[in-house]
Formats: C-alpha cells, sequence, structure tokens
C-alpha cells in the first residue's frame, strides 16, 4: 500500500462500494452521513457512534476462518478493533489481527471494502469505567493468513485465538445476531 487511506478517499470507497443486501444498503447511507455529519466519528470520543475495522480472516483455502474469543463481547468473534483517530481502515484491520492473534503474516485479499455493517455495542465496564451502549460504524476487510503461523492470545482483550471451518464458527458464536446478521454473510461471500 503506497499511501494511507484519507477520510475523503474512504468516504469515496464506502459510497462506491456496492451493498450486498438490504443491511449492507442501509448501514452504506448511515455510515456515510455519520461521518460527514460528525467531526470525530473516528474516535471513540463520540460516544454515540464511531469508526471501528473488522477483519474477516480466511487461510488460502478458504476453508478456516480465524476467531479470537472475546472477553467483553463473551462470545467467539472475528477480529478487529477501533480507528482511534486512523482514516485508513485497513491499516487498522491488519494491526488489530496482528495484535489480537499474534501473527505478523497476514496480507489483505483485497483492498476493497469486503462488507460494512452498523454493529450495536451493549454498555459495558472497560479498565474500571462504564462504558454507555454505543454503535460500531464498521468496515471489514477480507484478509489471508497461514494457519500454520503459531497464535497467542492478547490478555487483555481476548482469552483464545483459533482456526475454525466456516459451520464451526457460525456454532461457536454466542451472539445471534451477528450469527445470523453478520457471520452468515460473510460465508456465503466468501464462497461467492
Amino acid at each position: 500500500m503506497s499511501h494511507k487511506m484519507s477520510r475523503q478517499e474512504l468516504m469515496e470507497q464506502i459510497a462506491n462500494y456496492i451493498p450486498y443486501n438490504e443491511q449492507e444498503e442501509r448501514d452504506q447511507n448511515l455510515i456515510l452521513n455519520w461521518i460527514e455529519e460528525q467531526e470525530n466519528a473516528f474516535s471513540r470520543e463520540n460516544k454515540m457512534a464511531h469508526m471501528t475495522a473488522s477483519a474477516w480472516v480466511v487461510n488460502p483455502e478458504r476453508n478456516k476462518v480465524l476467531m479470537v474469543y472475546h472477553n467483553i463481547y463473551d462470545s467467539w468473534s472475528w477480529l478487529g478493533g477501533h480507528a482511534d483517530g486512523e482514516t485508513d481502515l485497513l491499516t487498522v484491520a491488519l494491526r488489530e489481527v496482528k495484535e489480537e492473534a499474534g501473527i505478523s503474516k497476514v496480507r489483505p485479499v483485497s483492498e476493497d471494502i469486503f462488507s460494512l455493517e452498523s454493529l450495536t455495542v451493549d454498555g459495558h465496564v472497560k479498565k474500571g469505567t462504564y462504558v454507555s451502549s454505543h454503535l460500531h460504524l464498521n468496515v471489514t476487510y477480507l484478509l489471508e493468513a497461514d494457519p500454520e503461523e503459531t497464535l497467542s492470545v492478547k490478555a487483555d482483550e481476548n482469552s483464545g485465538v483459533a482456526w475454525f471451518s466456516p459451520e464451526e464458527a457460525l456454532a461457536r458464536s454466542t451472539e445471534p445476531w451477528f450469527v445470523k446478521r453478520v457471520y452468515t454473510k460473510l460465508i456465503e461471500k466468501m464462497k461467492a
């Protein structure tokens, strides 16, 4: 990647993205409007909603998905994290995978957006402070990693890292909305 993606370039990328279904169509508009209207859309300082990046990490054969056991959500889930001011969300997704799974070799299958979501986050305690319920306006990228590479947990965020078949990934997640609306969609898109 030659240069960091600016806010304007990211907005263009989101605007040009062709939604996969009605959920993505609605969320695409929501995300674009939020970035336009909110100066701090990329910061957690925005308590209502802020930008995040997620990674759907697959092996080269596309028959395994990397998941982490997320402490806050108490479920196996995909990898990702807060933009924290960064507008190059692919960079955020790559960094989060390296941090959360302890791997060094991960690459984008494509630099294009893989999916878009508006995700609800229930109120929770983080580092001793209550965080009110809010939205994660999320851009997902399809990344590839080597399942042979040694994994390690990031203890302050997760308590497990593992490769699953797509079917196992759906079975292991205990978040019904994610399974129905997000992971099932990502698996369908991956197979397409």
